[in-house]
């Protein structure tokens, strides 16, 4: 049998297993894996509140639309017509990503 040496199962009070301990590059390795979460606010904005994510993400992370626009070189009111929008191109949906410092993959929820 070829079982791992490199983990560690760490016992709790009750004598049941309780934690796994792995090495760190296979930690980094499987948590590239999961997708980037989304914060409860900015799900309960745009299911309850019926925004956009890009003006959800954009308001829970306390930004004004010039802020944005300035980031992406944009004008406020263009930056407002893509916040606006249901869908944008992935491509756009990338750059505004990157000027909330967030990942793309958060904003597609």
């Amino acid at each position: 049998m070829n079982a791992p040496t490199d983990i560690q199962i760490l016992k709790g009070p009750d004598g049941k297993p309780a934690f796994a301990v792995i090495p760190y590059r296979q930690y980094l390795s499987l948590s590239k894996r999961h997708a980037p979460t989304v914060p409860n606010a900015v799900v309960g904005k745009v299911i309850n509140q019926n925004m956009t994510p890009i003006r959800a993400w954009r308001e829970h992370l306390g930004l004004t639309q010039a802020v944005v626009a300035q980031r992406l070189g944009i004008s406020q009111s263009a930056y407002a017509q893509q916040e606006a929008k249901d869908t944008v191109r992935k491509s756009t949906r990338e750059k505004i990503a990157r000027a909330l410092q967030i990942d793309p993959e958060q904003l597609a929820i």
